[in-house]
């Protein structure tokens, strides 16, 4: 019924009982989940747990924290790793001048090998995005004029204007459980009106819990939680909105479906 769209599943809080979270995501009607790499030697559990699980798929690559102590991550180590038939997307990669925990000419430098990698393979792109909105859709544009990829926002949480240049560019985007927060009025308004054809939901687990479960470490059944609100704010009952947002992560995300 549901596709999580991004998860940890490797992570602290989630891996601890990764069987009993796996178990509780399919009780919750979730009956997809895409767990993300975000560092190298990340890569073999994070495919291990795909191997494991018909209902499971995985991602290859460096978020933009880890970009300083990836640089030799080449374009053709993503495409390489990315061939595995369980890698149906690659990232999280992209932009974070909030945290700044790499430099910045290093995380374009890291963002735009993971654009390639993504090129070469058809595989979309997932981007990360923080107080970074200019420079991402710049490089984003730049790398489109090379040659079209595909590629997903993922925990949108920036402006509106940035979602209609992401949407303009051929993106997808991606709603977490930060539109069930009180303070995300401005995020609320733009998901209201998110295309419903380039519309996904993610928990971003074990990060992100949704309402009634902020402050709790989260998990993909709550992806179930997101989507109904995310419904409501829309004027579509939760099926519809389920069925839209998985037929559109498998439109993407199209190596899932073999």
């Amino acid at each position: 019924m549901f596709v999580d769209s991004h998860c940890h599943l490797n992570y602290k809080g989630l891996v601890e009982q990764q069987a009993e979270v796996i178990d509780r995501a399919r009780g919750a009607g979730v009956s997809t989940m895409l767990t993300i790499s975000t560092r190298e030697r990340e890569w073999d559990e994070i495919v291990a747990i795909a191997e494991g699980h018909d209902d499971i798929w995985a991602s290859i690559g460096i978020h933009p924290h880890e970009a300083d102590t990836h640089p030799h991550v080449t374009t053709d180590m993503l495409v390489a790793r990315a061939g595995h038939p369980r890698v149906v997307g690659i990232g999280e990669t992209g932009l974070d001048y909030y945290y700044d925990h790499s430099d910045r000419a290093q995380q374009a430098v890291n963002f735009r090998a993971h654009i390639a990698a993504s090129r070469a393979t058809g595989l979309p792109l997932i981007v990360h995005t923080r107080d970074a909105e200019d420079d991402t859709a710049a490089i984003i544009a730049d790398e489109m004029g090379k040659g079209a990829f595909p590629c997903l926002i993922h925990c949108f949480t920036a402006s509106a204007d940035f979602a209609d240049k992401a949407l303009a560019m051929g993106c997808y985007i991606s709603i977490s459980g930060i539109v069930t927060f009180k303070n995300a009025k401005e995020l609320q308004e733009t998901a209201a009106r998110v295309p419903a054809d380039r519309l996904l939901i993610e928990t971003d687990a074990p990060f992100l819990a949704p309402v009634p479960h902020r402050g709790r470490t989260g998990e993909p059944a709550f992806v179930a939680d997101t989507a109904r609100f995310l419904a409501a704010l829309r004027g579509v009952d939760v099926m519809t909105l389920a069925e839209t947002t998985s037929a559109n992560f498998f439109k993407l995300f199209g190596k899932a479906q073999t």
